[in-house]
């Protein structure tokens, strides 16, 4: 690890802005937009499953309020979502005195609940229109081998739901990536953060912002290569055959 320091240290010596620090906090940014995305991305996605289910139901009492918070958070900019959890959770009567403040008063928690509630409500939505989409033969394919409804959701609706549903969730992964960069208004040291303190520092918008935007172009190539590799292993089935 010291070689690898000292090598560093050598190749940047004639470079005023990419020093050891500032690649230290471009590292430290890095870290701190993967797990914001991952973890939004993950909880998201464990709400959106049920939630997605609630909003094909034939019960109004249940839909509804589902159908009414996809609108809302799909309706809005993330940015203003954002800004209403930040300081909107300051002036909740009394939070201050309690455990939850410790939790929300650093600034990572609310961006985490904004960013999961916006891509719970995308995500709601396309796993409902996957599920709608599935085919009456599968169902009734099921039904013939006596499955209930609920196993014939869990065994045959969701599986098949979450294969069509791939590409466009791959997507919205590729959105959540991007959009993460509006955390650092909330004073969070994401990627975008350490590109705007380099900036502030060196005067160096260019060279600040090209090195971060080339950092999202990789995450962006990696997701890419992710999400194809995913659905020609799940969906290949579907691809025709050579004989």
């Amino acid at each position: 690890m010291e070689s690898l320091l000292t090598w560093l240290e050598t190749q940047l010596a004639d470079n005023s802005i990419f020093t050891l620090q500032t690649l230290s906090h471009y590292g430290e940014g890095l870290t701190t937009t993967v797990q914001l995305v991952f973890l939004s991305l993950i909880i998201g996605l464990i709400a959106a499953v049920p939630l997605a289910i609630g909003r094909g139901s034939r019960h109004a009492w249940i839909k509804w309020p589902i159908f009414a918070y996809t609108y809302v958070f799909r309706g809005t900019p993330l940015l203003i979502q954002l800004y209403l959890i930040y300081y909107g959770v300051v002036f909740v009567d009394g939070i201050q005195e309690t455990w939850l403040w410790v939790i929300l008063e650093d600034p990572f928690v609310p961006a985490l609940i904004a960013f999961t509630l916006n891509t719970a409500a995308y995500t709601t939505e396309i796993f409902r229109g996957a599920i709608k989409s599935t085919s009456k033969g599968e169902i009734e394919a099921a039904r013939a081998y006596g499955m209930s409804p609920g196993l014939t959701m869990r065994r045959i609706i969701i599986p098949s739901a979450f294969r069509r549903a791939l590409p466009a969730y791959g997507n919205e992964v590729i959105f959540m990536l991007h959009a993460s960069a509006i955390a650092s208004v909330v004073t969070i040291m994401d990627l975008t953060g350490a590109a705007r303190f380099v900036y502030a520092r060196y005067y160096a918008p260019f060279e600040a912002f090209l090195f971060v935007a080339a950092i999202y172009l990789c995450l962006t190539f990696a997701i890419l290569y992710f999400f194809r590799h995913l659905e020609k292993k799940l969906l290949a089935h579907l691809q025709p055959q050579t004989g």
